[in-house]
């Protein structure tokens, strides 16, 4: 199964930016479809963004297209989400999953077992 261990948050103010990573134990990452999704208390937990094997293909959620970029590092088994134009809706707890394709992760049905995630704090 894949481990995967989240880093990168903080408190931010309004427009602001943060760059998360996520870390992942296995050999095979660069096999799988990788994804950001975040929490907040009393929701579901939402996607966010995915991208392929690849890394050439890339799928965001409305509310954070032109603001959000993902990437991928598979010689460091890491995945990226980099947040710019932060807003107080983005605040929540972002975490990172794994899957056989975009379409898998977008249905959040990942590979991996959820970690503890990363909070994110976005002030107005």
């Amino acid at each position: 199964q894949v481990q995967l261990v989240e880093s990168g948050g903080g408190l931010v103010q309004s427009g602001g930016s943060l760059r998360l990573s996520c870390a992942a134990s296995g050999r095979t990452f660069s096999r799988y479809a990788m994804g950001w999704f975040r929490q907040t208390p009393g929701k579901e937990r939402e996607f966010v963004a995915a991208i392929g094997w690849s890394g050439g293909i890339t799928y965001y959620t409305d509310s954070v297209k032109g603001r959000f970029t993902i990437s991928r590092d598979d010689a460091k088994s890491t995945v990226y989400l980099q947040m710019n134009s932060l807003k107080p809706g983005d605040t929540a707890v972002y975490y990172c999953n794994a899957g056989l394709s975009i379409a898998t992760v977008r249905a959040s049905t990942v590979l991996g077992s959820w970690g503890q995630g990363t909070q994110v704090t976005v002030s107005s």
